[in-house]
């Protein structure tokens, strides 16, 4: 049976849904292999708050509790990703958040559209 997920889960970026709670509703393939050691699938319908450090923990609490997204630039152990934190609404009401982490190089091109 096809789903609508199907596309994100085969998506070489690492996706992960969470409902307005925190509890995580979704992991594409790729993410559940960047978190395998942490269990990968079997954190589906479990806390992103209990699993995040400080001063994450609190800015991640923040964005549930105001239905706000973020979106920044991230480097770690040498690789640089564009992580994407947007807010998900069903029928008007914020329902979570989906988080997509974007690996790129130094050499990414710029394309400037005037």
């Amino acid at each position: 049976m096809t789903t609508t997920n199907d596309w994100a889960f085969e998506h070489p970026a690492k996706i992960t849904v969470c409902d307005a709670e925190g509890t995580i509703t979704y992991m594409n393939r790729a993410a559940r292999e960047a978190f395998a050691e942490e269990g990968g699938a079997e954190l589906i319908g479990t806390s992103l708050l209990e699993r995040h450090p400080e001063p994450s923990k609190s800015r991640l609490r923040e964005m549930l509790d105001k239905g706000e997204g973020f979106r920044y630039v991230t480097e770690r152990r040498g690789e640089k990703a564009l992580v994407d934190q947007a807010t998900i609404h069903r029928d008007g009401a914020f329902a979570g958040l989906v988080e997509i982490v974007i690996p790129f190089a130094d050499d990414l091109p710029l394309r400037v559209r005037d």
